[in-house]
């Protein structure tokens, strides 16, 4: 997935129940739809954050020392400015680029 090229909103913004709803036909669905795929989306962006931070890190030994390093304030900061992960979820969802299934059917 790559982040800088979304065009979900960072700021919450207001939508159309019935644009939501229209795939399913059931709002609810289509919500826990959306909120497990944020889940997802929650998952690869932490172990992306993780692994990412993990290159700048300097272990000491010493608990007295606090060091801060700078590229990992640069990465840190770059993903809290990223939108949230229910807002690439719904803009997936509205854009039509999450497959479901109904296990029912």
């Amino acid at each position: 997935m790559d982040l800088k090229k979304t065009n979900a909103p960072v700021n919450t913004i207001t939508y159309n129940k019935n644009v939501i709803e229209e795939p399913t036909g059931n709002v609810y669905e289509a919500i826990t739809i959306m909120s497990k795929r944020a889940n997802q989306i929650n998952a690869e962006i932490k172990k992306e954050l993780i692994d990412k931070l993990e290159e700048f890190a300097t272990y000491n030994d010493s608990l007295e020392e606090v060091f801060e390093n700078k590229e990992q304030i640069e990465v840190s900061k770059f993903y809290e400015k990223l939108p949230k992960p229910h807002a690439l979820a719904v803009q997936e969802w509205l854009d039509g680029k999450i497959y479901y299934r109904n296990s029912d059917q």
